[in-house]
């Protein structure tokens, strides 16, 4: 693991996750450890509307963590009800928190290479819908981030199981003061989230 990645990690294990929130992902941790006990290959695919913001976050995190806690077989995705582009901010605060970023393309909707070790492949991020061809088409969980994607999208064509785990949109702070604030403690919420998940799991 990036050293500063450790640090920011060592950081989480003092954010407790409230009773209320880890009833959201005991259904999740379920699927999870169900996976692990029959040896499958894990595919997930985090999903938001637009795909800029909570979804690459929860992707981002949670292969992070399956990492740290020697999960295998684990691949994480995302996409959206629509294709936008992964939101800049995003990239800058995963940077912060010890993350290597390196923008693969300038185009609109950029590709963003995402280290969280030095000898890991890194993670592709760019913005794409859900059942783009990038995505698994089948045998996957989906872990729907958003409201918007949660009821636009009743059925996800392929998932063999659904989570709606929610996050606030940081995107109502955009242009403000608290911007920068915002991103961070919205990454760090997911962040210790999927680290209690994955410490959940029993190898």
């Amino acid at each position: 693991m990036l050293e500063n990645l450790s640090n920011t990690i060592q950081s989480i294990t003092e954010i407790s996750v409230p009773n209320e929130r880890k009833e959201v992902l005991h259904p999740f941790i379920d699927y999870l450890q169900n996976k692990v006990n029959y040896n499958e290959e894990i595919r997930l695919n985090f999903i938001c509307t637009h795909n800029s913001r909570r979804s690459h976050l929860s992707q981002i995190w949670a292969q992070t963590m399956a990492f740290h806690f020697g999960i295998k077989n684990i691949f994480c995705y995302s996409g959206g009800t629509e294709a936008t582009a992964m939101f800049p901010k995003v990239g800058e605060t995963l940077g912060n928190q010890g993350f290597e970023i390196q923008k693969l393309s300038e185009e609109q909707n950029p590709v963003y290479a995402v280290k969280f070790d030095e000898n890991q492949h890194p993670i592709i991020c760019f913005s794409k819908t859900y059942f783009d061809d990038f995505n698994p088409k089948s045998k996957f969980g989906a872990i729907v981030t958003c409201n918007n994607a949660d009821e636009g999208c009743p059925m996800v064509f392929g998932a063999e199981a659904r989570f709606p785990i929610k996050y606030d949109d940081p995107k109502a702070f955009d242009g403000t003061d608290l911007m920068n604030e915002k991103y961070a403690e919205r990454s760090l919420q997911i962040a210790s989230e999927m680290y209690f998940v994955f410490s959940q799991i029993k190898k």
